[in-house]
């Protein structure tokens, strides 16, 4: 069951056939609360107006805004001008919770203009009948609903919106499972969600995991099919599965028979389009013994290891980072990064959620900053698209959520993701 947080607006809006232009504030000639619809294509969702209120120039709030645009498939260029007369702190996610801006502070009577990139996809693929096939809990999910969105939270304060679509970008694609996809809806969250805060202005990351996904159902629901139609030259395809690929069970579908040739296959696909592959192994449960992380992947990240010596690919070992990351917080404290809660830490949940496999947001967050390191020490040229300062990570000396400070989103569901 799914539940909002509810938290009327005025602003004007320009649109040019390159890009759109929102402006907000009570100078703005439209002065009536505007929500989305399919008429108008453009406005604030899911009632999400009732507690902003509007300056001369932007609107202030004090909880999640969304607002969205009716656009078509590809990548986009959004600026974003913040500011008002008092201090605001604003944190941007678009989408299904892709982390674009982490809580940035702009003075009193201060102006500054924010970019990033959004992916926006559709089902439909390339110029053909052919469609993803969406599993039925995926039909609602931001991601998929024919629309940019972007909510702002914690006490944002937003003048102007631009959005213009780009052509230019090396887009880095995620194909992967349930720790890997955007998590629509909190408390979930998987690392590929938060890789978009980290990657610089030339780049764009696009997201094609799915919970319950193994290298065959994402091959039969043609989501490799939509990624090929898109994947051009220098493109990047990240590729991290076995959760569910080690439950398919029967002759030849083990870790050396279907999943070794099915990573030999996507591997050979993306470089056919010019791209560059990436291996990741899959993120270790949390599974303690004695103190020790047990293995419970079997022969999976072994096989996809020799599949990267083989065939030249480089390899990302998040089993092992995340075997030292949870040995390092230990049985108990390892407990703060999953979705591990007691009943009533979120409206309408009856039940405690006790999962040893999803990460929530802080968790999600340590394991893509530890790809990320894990990819400029092994000089991989997929470096060179994040941005710079990024903070060094170390696995065995991982961040303590007690200085994790980025604000929910008051969309919550307490079922598991598929594949759990």
């Amino acid at each position: 069951m799914k539940f909002f947080l509810l938290p009327i607006f005025l602003f004007s809006v320009l649109s040019f056939s390159q890009k759109k232009v929102f402006e907000f504030g009570k100078s703005e000639k439209i002065s009536t609360p505007i929500e989305f619809s399919e008429n108008s294509g453009y406005g604030f969702d899911f009632n999400s107006g009732s507690q902003l209120h509007f300056e001369k120039q932007g609107f202030v709030a004090d909880t999640s805004v969304y607002f969205s645009v009716k656009l078509p498939e590809g990548n986009y260029k959004i600026n974003v001008v913040l500011g008002d007369k008092n201090p605001s702190e604003t944190t941007i996610k678009a989408e299904s919770r892709r982390l674009m801006l982490a809580q940035e502070k702009v003075g009193a009577y201060q102006a500054k203009t924010f970019r990033f990139n959004v992916h926006l996809h559709h089902q439909e693929i390339g110029n053909t009948s052919a469609k993803v096939n969406l599993k039925p809990r995926e039909l609602d999910d931001l991601d998929w609903d024919y629309k940019l969105t972007l909510e702002f939270l914690g006490h944002p304060a937003v003048q102007k919106i631009t959005i213009t679509p780009v052509d230019d970008l090396t887009t880095l694609f995620l194909a992967g499972d349930s720790t890997v996809t955007n998590q629509d809806l909190e408390p979930w969250a998987s690392w590929g969600q938060f890789l978009p805060l980290y990657v610089n202005q030339n780049s764009v990351v696009a997201n094609y995991a799915a919970s319950g996904a193994s290298l065959s159902s994402f091959k039969a629901r043609k989501r490799l099919d939509k990624i090929l139609s898109l994947l051009k030259k220098d493109d990047y395809l990240i590729i991290e599965f076995g959760h569910n690929d080690e439950k398919i069970k029967g002759e030849g579908n083990g870790a050396y028979g279907l999943y070794t040739d099915l990573l030999t296959q996507y591997i050979e696909a993306a470089r056919a389009k010019g791209a560059i592959p990436i291996l990741a192994t899959p993120t270790q449960r949390r599974a303690f013994k004695d103190g020790k992380l047990q293995p419970t992947h079997g022969d999976f990240p072994d096989a996809m290891r020799k599949v990267a010596d083989k065939m030249e690919v480089p390899l990302i070992d998040i089993t092992k980072i995340t075997t030292k990351m949870y040995e390092s917080w230990g049985e108990e404290i390892s407990r703060k990064a999953l979705v591990q809660y007691p009943a009533n830490t979120f409206p309408g949940q009856t039940e405690k959620l006790e999962d040893n496999t999803h990460f929530n947001s802080f968790g999600a967050n340590e394991i893509c900053l530890a790809f990320v390191q894990e990819i400029k020490d092994k000089g991989v040229s997929l470096q060179h698209y994040f941005k710079p300062n990024i903070p060094t990570y170390n696995p065995t000396k991982p961040n303590s959520i007690s200085n994790w400070t980025i604000p929910i989103s008051p969309r919550f569901e307490s079922i598991k993701p598929y594949g759990n």
